[in-house]
């Protein structure tokens, strides 16, 4: 009997953003790999974010190939209890985080993913991971993201700063759920979650996986991005933690190094 097509988990959190959410459902409708689901985790929104999300059901429900959609609109506490309802309510193989305003770099973004993984048989990769690029509000190219994934990556590989971004970090759903994103952090428990992933990996000696593909196209201004010393702040802590505060002040001390040449 054959195996039963892997299900990617596409999960969006939204408050608010009725400007931005259509760009994002445009790029999943538009995905040639059929096997999707779209959970929307909305803040208990204002404006019309949720009857855009309601027009996109009902599109969806006379589709061709449709996939799932799944909506829940309530009051959270921020951006990562969001995402940890998505984690919840996640049914796919693998999930993956791309908020309103991201969009996938091209329709046959999840397609390549699923081959990535598949090459490992059925022992699937803890993580499949690939690259970014940043555009501006009307989905112009600025530039590659400058923090590049390694060839390799390893749990240890975030002591070089977050090398892949949470929109181009496919964690297989099991591992997911195992690791809440931490709500002592506003800014960066993204960064924290993905490091914990990675280090489970290693315990269980499950590969992480480099699909070689342009993932995401990500707004350049985020809440990280708005919030940057505060994120430093968090990012020290999180390394402190992880890695110790040897090594955590000798990086911080290169990174400060590296933006000083950079400039």
């Amino acid at each position: 009997m054959s195996e039963p097509p892997l299900k990617i988990t596409v999960a969006t959190v939204t408050y608010n953003a009725a400007a931005l959410i259509n760009k994002t459902i445009a790029s999943v409708e538009a995905q040639d790999y059929p096997y999707v689901e779209h959970v929307i985790v909305d803040g208990n929104s204002t404006d019309n974010t949720l009857e855009l999300v309601h027009h996109y059901q009902e599109r969806n429900s006379v589709a061709s190939v449709p996939h799932e959609i799944n909506c829940i609109s309530e009051p959270d506490k921020g951006l990562y209890d969001a995402m940890n309802k998505a984690i919840d309510m996640a049914t796919g193989n693998y999930i993956v985080f791309l908020n309103a305003g991201d969009v996938f770099h091209e329709t046959t973004t999840l397609s390549k993913i699923v081959a990535a993984a598949e090459r490992y048989g059925k022992e699937l990769p803890a993580v499949v991971y690939g690259n970014t690029d940043i555009v501006d509000d009307e989905g112009h190219f600025i530039r590659h993201r400058r923090l590049a994934p390694p060839e390799r990556l390893t749990w240890r590989s975030f002591r070089n700063g977050m090398l892949v971004c949470h929109q181009a970090f496919f964690a297989r759903t099991d591992f997911a759920r195992q690791f809440h994103y931490d709500l002592r952090y506003r800014f960066s428990a993204d960064f924290d979650w993905c490091i914990r992933i990675m280090h489970n990996a290693k315990r269980r000696k499950t590969p992480l996986c480099n699909a070689h593909v342009i993932v995401a196209d990500y707004l350049n201004e985020g809440t990280t991005t708005r919030n940057h010393k505060a994120s430093l702040r968090e990012r020290f802590t999180i390394m402190r933690r992880h890695y110790g505060i040897v090594v955590t002040l000798w990086m911080h001390a290169w990174f400060t190094l590296r933006n000083f040449i950079l400039k």
